[in-house]
């Protein structure tokens, strides 16, 4: 099948799918024109990849889920460790978004939002030093 078929079943932009081919996460056959073109295989493939990204998985550990997937010797504990990885990286940096947010709703109550010139969050984050890693 073409590369509108395959993004229409797999819900996926062709940019996208071509992309996937660039960087060899799907290697479509090729027809004697030079056209793609996609097997059933490729497009449960693409639609894994979806899946996998939707999830917050990045381009090589949708890789290496792609591989564990297809690999019938597998063990599932390959693929709970890298599960469990990227719930670790989630559960930080829903701690880093909380620590954002509490930042700012404290910068936000200490601003009078009036017509005065002095703002509190201005003058904070001006204050940070950039090249260091600090709180606010």
């Amino acid at each position: 099948m073409n590369i509108g078929k395959a993004s229409k079943l797999s819900k996926l932009p062709a940019k996208t799918i071509r992309y996937y081919e660039d960087i060899n996460l799907v290697v479509p056959a090729r027809s004697e024109n030079g056209y793609r073109d996609y097997s059933d295989e490729d497009v449960h493939c693409l639609t894994f990849l979806s899946s996998a990204r939707k999830l917050g998985f990045s381009i090589e550990e949708c890789r290496s889920l792609l591989s564990l997937y297809l690999d019938k010797n597998r063990t599932s504990r390959e693929v709970k460790s890298l599960a469990s990885r990227k719930i670790e990286e989630i559960d930080k940096r829903i701690a880093e978004l909380t620590a954002m947010k509490s930042m700012l709703n404290t910068l936000v109550l200490s601003c009078h939002g009036d017509n005065r010139p002095d703002c509190p969050i201005l003058e904070t984050l001006a204050a940070v030093d950039t090249n260091q890693d600090q709180q606010l």
